[in-house]
């Protein structure tokens, strides 16, 4: 395949997460064999003091004038042959699509959260899931507050999402490219998106090269961000349980990310010794925690898309304890690279970590040897990038 022009399509978030460090990792890929450019946006323009206006914000939020002519600048730019669109929301705005419509650039859709469909992007909220967003009904969505904790802004973000998929816009996008098979078979099954139309591709991995050296000071570790559908209220019940059940031989558990649940996550480390709160962590202190930890917890209790905390786990060659929620039964094999329960129960999580500290040293580093050679065999960039070009001249072949 002769090299491409892409352009590369992002509205940044408030609280940097899993979606943000793929997107780079994404374009470090594509770049070993094609044309890059990159039309950024990012949510902090929106937050005082230099936010525009609330009512200009509402009209913005269904058609941003100053997003379409800074994606338009790119494309002239550029020249792409092909869009790639990652988050568009809010800055960005659906006026991307009908730009790339009117001007015949075809658009590859990356869904790393169901956004596209879903008032809140998580289909998630209070304890519960809210999947008939996927057949068009957002009102339990609304209902909740589900877009930045407002009913009002979640009101307005369905008039948006019900007139988007009415206007044809997303006609400019030819293919949707899921990030786990159980979010391309929801998304099917609920008639969101034809069988035709959308792939899997999960994400690659640039694995370290050799086995970090064992390390293991009997610490478990959740990195991420500090949200309830993240399943932070399950792990720290099952906390709570440990320390009530084991006492001074609880093993401790350190929480390290940011976001709206970090006041809960201090009161909790307060009143029991054995949860450590450290806030977001990156560079050697992150490096050194994944090092150092017995295993890694993934407790989410929304459809975990994929879950990148996995393979970050299993770069070190960590067994996960992991909720079976969405792609995350796809990328932990129970018994194999880490332990699987229910999500949302504590109960569940609690029998894990019990189970993985009855195991042997050997026991408990077979787990995670197994995690790092699926993901070595399972995420190599050299095949991801030939599956993206196959994906990429499909689309290009269709539109000639």
């Amino acid at each position: 395949m002769k090299p491409l022009s892409i352009l590369d399509v992002f509205n940044r978030y408030r609280f940097a997460g899993g979606e943000e460090y793929a997107v780079e990792r994404m374009r470090q890929h594509l770049r070993l064999r094609h044309q890059v450019s990159s039309c950024q946006f990012d949510s902090k323009e929106w937050m005082p003091p230099d936010a525009p206006k609330q009512h200009s914000q509402a009209l913005r939020l269904f058609y941003n004038p100053d997003g379409k002519r800074r994606f338009e600048a790119a494309v002239d730019e550029a020249r792409p042959d092909v869009a790639i669109f990652h988050n568009i929301y809010p800055v960005g705005s659906p006026a991307l699509y009908q730009s790339a419509k009117q001007r015949r650039i075809p658009v590859v859709q990356f869904l790393h959260n169901y956004r596209p469909f879903s008032v809140g992007g998580t289909l998630y909220s209070r304890g519960r899931l809210l999947p008939d967003a996927l057949h068009g009904s957002y009102w339990r969505e609304v209902r909740e507050g589900t877009w930045m904790g407002s009913v009002t802004r979640s009101a307005m973000m369905a008039v948006l999402l019900k007139f988007l998929h009415r206007s044809k816009w997303l006609d400019s996008v030819k293919t949707w490219i899921a990030i786990s098979d159980f979010m391309r078979e929801r998304l099917i099954e609920a008639g969101a998106v034809h069988p035709d139309r959308i792939v899997t591709l999960r994400h690659a991995w640039d694995c370290m090269p050799q086995t970090p050296e064992k390390h293991d000071s009997g610490y478990y570790l959740y990195l991420g961000r500090l949200v309830e559908e993240k399943g932070l209220p399950t792990l720290l019940a099952a906390w709570d349980k440990l320390h009530a059940q084991l006492g001074k031989d609880t093993p401790r558990l350190h929480i390290a990310g940011e976001g709206p649940l970090a006041g809960l996550i201090s009161q909790h480390a307060r009143s029991n010794p054995f949860i450590c709160a450290l806030g977001k962590v990156g560079g050697e202190t992150k490096a050194d925690q994944l090092l150092r930890c017995r295993a890694v917890i993934i407790p989410s209790v929304w459809w975990e898309p994929l879950g990148l905390v996995t393979y970050e786990a299993y770069d070190y060659a960590k067994p996960v304890l992991a909720a079976r929620s969405g792609g995350l039964s796809e990328t932990v094999q129970h018994g194999r690279t880490g332990l699987l329960h229910t999500p949302g129960d504590a109960d569940g999580l609690l029998q894990d970590v019990l189970n993985l500290e009855a195991m042997s040293a050997s026991q408990r580093s077979g787990l995670g040897v197994s995690g790092r050679h699926w993901l070595r065999h399972e995420t190599d960039p050299t095949l991801w990038l030939r599956r993206f070009e196959e994906i990429v001249e499909r689309v290009i072949h269709k539109k000639g």
